[in-house]
């Protein structure tokens, strides 16, 4: 029966069995090593092993139908310098997926160590992409050597061309330095509240190529170019440590007892840091009087909280529960007050 089969039935016959054999066989090795990466990665906690799980499944069928592929022209009469081209357009799609798998995984692995990382590595969007380019780049030049071109004259042509790209990309490539020396000097790293020039201020979400995004406290994004960001002056909240002093401003009678005033203040604050959320429990509130005011001794009450956006909540409960506290106590808290002096009648 087979014999009655035309000579090329046979080319295709063989190479559709070839494929479905090295598929099959790319299956069970996908399946195999999957399987077992997954039940090891079930007992770790960490985040590398998932990403490489996800590559081999992406990676592995891809290889397996270009290796398939591959071994079934040989069952077709190509002349040899047909069966060269073949070969190479096999190893670039090789390598273009296996860049991509790469890419894929270098910037998911950054991404899953950003945190235990800093500050040696610093993590943000462009750390990630920039992760990402020198792989494409490193696989774009395995791709070359594989076709047999020189990169020298290339690298001639790219740098006599850069510098007409670079001029007309001035204000893009501005932005990207100033994103790689924000990312790298570490004065700004994401997660930490800011305030700008411009008076915004909130977490920094992200340090991309082009600009800086600032989630503001009301949930707004506010977006600032890298190069006017690098150039402003930035108070960083988090830096060199998140903890922050809470200063709460009060005024006490003239007639009233400072020793008195400064004991319960202090009661209530340490009572304030212990039991309030973001309050540093181990920390000693302090106060200090410092000004004779129109109408009352004006003295600063010191609390610590554990970082900016803490303070609000520390500095609402203390002032409640200090004002219940100076009123169950008697003491009074003065308030400016203004006499109006009537002028004597004329005549």
């Amino acid at each position: 029966m087979l014999s009655a089969l035309p000579p090329w039935s046979y080319g295709v016959l063989w190479s559709a069995a070839t494929i479905l054999i090295v598929l099959l066989m790319g299956h069970l090795l996908t399946v195999l090593l999957t399987g077992r990466l997954t039940r090891w990665a079930a007992r770790t906690s960490w985040e590398w092993d998932d990403a490489v799980i996800d590559a081999l499944r992406r990676g592995v069928p891809f290889w397996s139908v270009l290796f398939g592929l591959y071994v079934a022209t040989g069952f077709w009469p190509f002349a040899p310098h047909q069966v060269e081209i073949i070969a190479r357009v096999f190893y670039v799609l090789g390598w273009l997926w296996a860049t991509v798998i790469f890419a894929g995984l270098g910037g998911r692995l950054i991404t899953a160590y950003g945190k235990l990382l800093q500050p040696d590595l610093p993590m943000a969007s462009l750390t990630e992409n920039f992760v990402k380019i020198i792989i494409v780049l490193l696989g774009a030049l395995m791709i070359l050597h594989g076709l047999g071109i020189s990169i020298a004259p290339l690298l001639t042509a790219l740098g006599v061309g850069g510098l007409a790209v670079a001029l007309a990309l001035q204000d893009t490539l501005s932005n990207l330095f100033s994103g790689l020396h924000l990312t790298m000097s570490r004065n700004v790293r994401v997660g930490d509240y800011v305030k700008l020039e411009n008076g915004s201020e909130g977490y920094v979400d992200d340090i991309g190529w082009r600009a800086t995004t600032v989630r503001t406290l009301s949930n707004n994004m506010v977006v600032m170019p890298n190069k006017k960001l690098a150039e402003s002056v930035i108070t960083n909240f988090h830096m060199p440590s998140r903890e922050v002093a809470v200063t709460v401003e009060i005024g006490a009678a003239y007639g009233a007892d400072l020793e008195r005033i400064q004991q319960v203040t202090v009661e209530v604050a340490r009572e304030v840091l212990q039991t309030v959320p973001g309050g540093i429990a181990g920390f000693e509130p302090m106060v200090r009087f410092h000004t004779f005011g129109d109408s009352a001794v004006q003295f600063t009450a010191v609390l610590r909280a554990k970082e900016f956006t803490d303070q609000y909540l520390i500095k609402h409960e203390f002032i409640k529960r200090l004002h219940a506290r100076y009123a169950r106590d008697g003491i009074s808290i003065p308030f400016p007050t203004h006499v109006q002096i009537e002028k004597p009648a004329e005549g």
